[in-house]
């Protein structure tokens, strides 16, 4: 059989992956252009800063903003110093081994977990088991579970990825293994890390069936950690399954990719200024 020219094949190569990037390139702008085309129309400061009214039906989403946030701050002061630390722990204070390997395997092991499951056990655990009940906490605590393995795993490629040329230098300065983890490996890592941050916050705030169990559906504002409170996309959700307002549901669904939107925005921002002041 006539083997194909190198040329040829890097060509098709070239071709193959393009087309692949372009196909998803074009899924994910089909999406963000069919919701916000529906539900652009529908923001307005009304529907932004009023509360709910008659389920949904009409009224606002600010409760649901807040709510959303709320949850998604408590996960994130929960789970990015567990996770950098075990990251930390994993690519610098162990040799590869049994434990390293245990360790390694449960984080994968819970990264594949259904969301489902996580909401399950955070109502066993948090909302009955602690007495937290349906609330931000118990809601809160719940995401930080399901966003600890993207955390770890991605932190620990980060810190991976940084020379041992700089360990060396800081070594060879007489500095101890801590001041050079956090003066020299971790700000080297910095862009890494934060983007496991982002891919949290963005599976956090898009989360439905781990918070209907933990934080519940109420629509009212959250004035405390122990206040149950709905979430955006708690709210699409039940307003598109019961059919009670599919102009609010896709409202509610822009404003939730906006917000994704303008995190990532700034998260790189933040990145690349910080990449360049580091430089």
């Amino acid at each position: 059989m006539k083997r194909l020219n190198p040329e040829v094949t890097q060509r098709i190569a070239t071709v193959c992956l393009w087309a692949a990037a372009g196909l998803a390139l074009s899924v994910l702008a089909y999406i963000i252009i069919l919701v916000l085309a529906k539900g652009l129309p529908v923001l307005t400061p009304h529907f932004l800063l009023a509360s709910p009214e008659r389920m949904g039906r009409a009224g606002g989403i600010f409760p649901t903003i807040v709510g959303s946030l709320a949850l998604t701050l408590v996960a994130l002061v929960v789970a990015t110093p567990l996770g950098v630390g075990t990251a930390v722990y994993l690519t610098e204070y162990t040799q590869p081994g049994r434990l390293a390997a245990v360790i390694r395997f449960g984080v994968d092991c819970l990264a594949g977990v259904p969301s489902i499951i996580f909401g399950l056990f955070g109502f066993i655990f948090f909302v009955i088991r602690l007495g937290m009940g349906w609330s931000v906490l118990s809601g809160g605590l719940t995401l930080a579970v399901m966003i600890l393995p993207t955390i770890i795993r991605t932190a620990e490629e980060a810190i991976r990825a940084v020379p041992g040329s700089y360990r060396e230098a800081s070594f060879s300065a007489g500095a101890t293994s801590w001041q050079t983890i956090t003066r020299v490996v971790l700000p080297a890592a910095l862009p890494g890390v934060v983007t496991g941050i982002v891919l949290a916050i963005g599976r956090s705030i898009g989360e439905t069936a781990a918070v209907i169990f933990t934080a519940g559906t109420a629509l009212r504002l959250p004035t405390s950690l122990f206040a149950s409170s709905r979430t955006m996309a708690v709210h699409f959700y039940i307003l598109a399954r019961e059919g009670l307002s599919m102009p609010r549901a896709y409202g509610t669904a822009a404003v939730l990719i906006i917000l994704i939107l303008l995190i990532n925005t700034a998260a790189n921002a933040l990145m690349v200024r910080f990449r360049a002041r580091t430089q």
